[in-house]
């Protein structure tokens, strides 16, 4: 996934109202960036850290630069939650995603379970449902963990991925690691000890746990290798 727009840097002044950022650019602009992510953005929302912004020049848009990356020692991490399902889409269509049973065509955002809609629908010898989690909190070295705040969302499409499996479906959990510094996943059992039940519940039903990495630049962020998931 390539940006569109070349990102500019700057130097992060605040996170407020979870979706706002006040930056400070290069040249010296004081601009208010749009942050697509809902999270808590543990220990990447620190006033005076670099941060790369999206310009863009849509009218229908109030403001005018979206917040992509933040520099850590080591790389890059990518804060769009958005994104993620972008980058696995060019990874399904290029067939790339390891581990997944052979599929013939997919869709996205199809309805299933109670009122939700799965990321995406494999479709082949039998339906498989695909899930995706962007992970972007590191507290150890080179360990990504998700989640980074409570998710009821996130634990109700364990329960619903559980339930296809039970109908004789196959569903998948992928974590997408928008991180260049972290080799392996875990999940944050403190932060959410009901997100942490509810996935052993749905490993113990069949439901198949993945992760995949990224190679993240100021240009564009696609998936990588396979990751373990501890």
């Amino acid at each position: 996934m390539r940006f569109p727009t070349p990102l500019v840097r700057g130097t992060l002044i605040r996170r407020y109202k979870r979706f706002l950022a006040d930056v400070t650019l290069a040249d010296g602009r004081e601009v208010t960036a749009h942050c697509a992510n809902p999270g808590s953005m543990m220990g990447l929302a620190e006033p005076g850290m670099c941060v790369w912004l999206e310009p863009n020049d849509d009218p229908k848009k109030k403001l005018k630069f979206g917040w992509r990356l933040v520099e850590v020692p080591g790389g890059f991490v990518g804060v769009d939650t958005g994104a993620a399902n972008r980058i696995v889409r060019e990874a399904l269509e290029a067939r790339s995603v390891e581990g997944l049973l052979p599929y013939e065509t997919f869709r996205a955002e199809v309805k299933y379970g109670n009122g939700s809609r799965v990321d995406f629908l494999l479709e082949g010898a039998r339906p498989h449902y695909l899930e995706v989690k962007s992970v972007t909190l590191s507290r150890s070295r080179g360990l990504a963990e998700f989640p980074d705040s409570v998710t009821a969302r996130g634990a109700k499409h364990l329960g619903e991925l559980a339930a296809m499996v039970a109908e004789g479906c196959d569903a998948t959990l992928l974590y997408l690691v928008q991180r260049s510094d972290c080799d392996r996943v875990s999940v944050a059992a403190d932060i959410d000890p009901s997100y942490a039940s509810a996935l052993a519940e749905a490993r113990a039903a069949g439901v198949q746990v993945r992760a995949l990495g990224t190679e993240i630049t100021p240009e564009g962020i696609r998936a990588g290798r396979a990751l373990p998931v501890l």
